[in-house]
């Protein structure tokens, strides 16, 4: 095999792996997709209605949940989940490195948010970490199955039934990831889940609520309609959270190839997995024992001890070798402005700091052909031949 050099970079004027940029996602409307929504427009019944209803149904069984409840997004779907199990002032455990709603919507609750750290090779929350910060106000955990990764979920049930903890997981990159066999639907209090249009299913906006008990499911509901429990009755504060059937529809329509779509991506992953295995300089992620994740992105590292670059130049020469990446996330939540007067030391959570400067993802989707797939891997082993120290 040929070492590559700092001067057969493209960036650097060298010849790129890959003659044209490999798609980093797959995104957008099928003629079906569209014909299920004009089939709404056409009828006038433009509100939540049977289409909405099918989504609940199909989207949970599918997951292992037993209610689903449609809404208008993910953060939302928080918003709907927080509110129906939290109390404000309630303390809850989250985790520093996530999307921001996770936590956001915590703090819109009135909740008091202690951050826990993450587990470096799968990017998901520590349990070990989780229990150290539990204190005698705890009341929830609430965390990401990331990147479509599930967590340990054995090991954080454990902990909630050892402290009488409430479970919400946001699985809003985790649509169909499976844990021990079953859907995620299966575990916690609440899942909630995103359907904005770059998620694994894209209906532009959107979002559910999963949950396996009809009394939280009947408070969820009401609070996601002006907390209206028959017409005209408002039996609490609630808000307007609906989903529309144009939206249900076009769920609908992409749920149907939304398992064969899953499957693609986990192959690709294999792919990805036996290649960078091989790749000094980067690692891979390693998903959480039992699970079966879902796959939305595909998120590697850079061992920065072992090159001579930064991620940043990494990820540089790497796109000029048709390689699209994305950094998810650039900090971890102690360190966003909106959370100054929650954010701990650094020291508080060494991975998520860490993980800032050195993680980037590579594409993964359902169109992504093993060509394509193997081109993705011998550019970032050029790169990282290329920059190897």
């Amino acid at each position: 095999m040929t070492t590559a050099t700092a001067s057969d970079l493209a960036i650097n004027g060298g010849t790129p792996v890959l003659e044209s940029p490999v798609p980093f996602m797959a995104v957008g409307l099928t003629k079906k997709d569209i014909a299920a929504a004009n089939e709404v427009l056409e009828s006038g019944m433009l509100r939540a209605a049977s289409k909405c209803a099918a989504l609940e149904e199909q989207f949970a069984a599918k997951s292992d949940a037993k209610i689903g409840l449609t809404c208008s997004n993910g953060t939302t779907a928080l918003q709907l989940a927080y509110g129906a199990l939290l109390e404000r002032g309630d303390e809850v455990i989250a985790p520093a490195w996530t999307y921001i709603a996770t936590v956001s919507m915590l703090v819109a609750a009135g909740a008091k948010v202690v951050f826990c750290d993450c587990l470096q090779d799968s990017y998901q929350a520590d349990p070990a970490d989780i229990e150290k910060k539990i204190t005698p106000n705890t009341k929830a955990i609430a965390v990401t199955h990331l990147y479509g990764i599930p967590v340990d979920i054995e090991a954080i049930q454990a902990i909630a039934q050892k402290h009488n903890l409430k479970v919400i997981y946001d699985c809003a990159q985790a649509h169909l990831a499976e844990y021990n066999n079953k859907g995620i639907g299966a575990f916690g209090d609440a899942c909630t889940y995103s359907f904005y249009a770059t998620k694994n299913l894209g209906t532009g906006e959107g979002g559910m609520v999963t949950v396996n008990d009809e009394e939280l499911a009947t408070k969820i509901s009401a609070l996601r309609s002006h907390g209206e429990t028959d017409k005209y009755l408002h039996t609490s504060i609630g808000f307007n959270y609906r989903m529309n059937d144009i939206t249900g529809a076009i769920g609908l329509s992409k749920l149907e190839t939304l398992g064969a779509e899953t499957d693609r991506r986990r192959a690709v992953a294999n792919l990805y997995h036996s290649r960078i295995d091989n790749i000094q300089g980067v690692d891979r992620p390693v998903p959480t024992q039992g699970s079966n994740p879902a796959w939305h992105l595909y998120t590697c590292r850079v061992d920065l001890d072992a090159l001579t670059c930064t991620r940043d130049e990494f990820c540089a020469a790497l796109n000029k070798e048709g390689v699209p990446t994305a950094v998810h996330y650039p900090k971890p939540l102690t360190q966003q402005p909106a959370f100054s007067d929650l954010a701990i030391q650094e020291s508080g959570v060494p991975v998520s700091v860490k993980l800032a400067s050195t993680v980037f993802c590579i594409p993964i989707h359902q169109n992504l052909t093993d060509d394509q797939a193997n081109g993705v891997c011998d550019a970032i082993a050029k790169v990282a031949d290329a920059f190897a120290k």
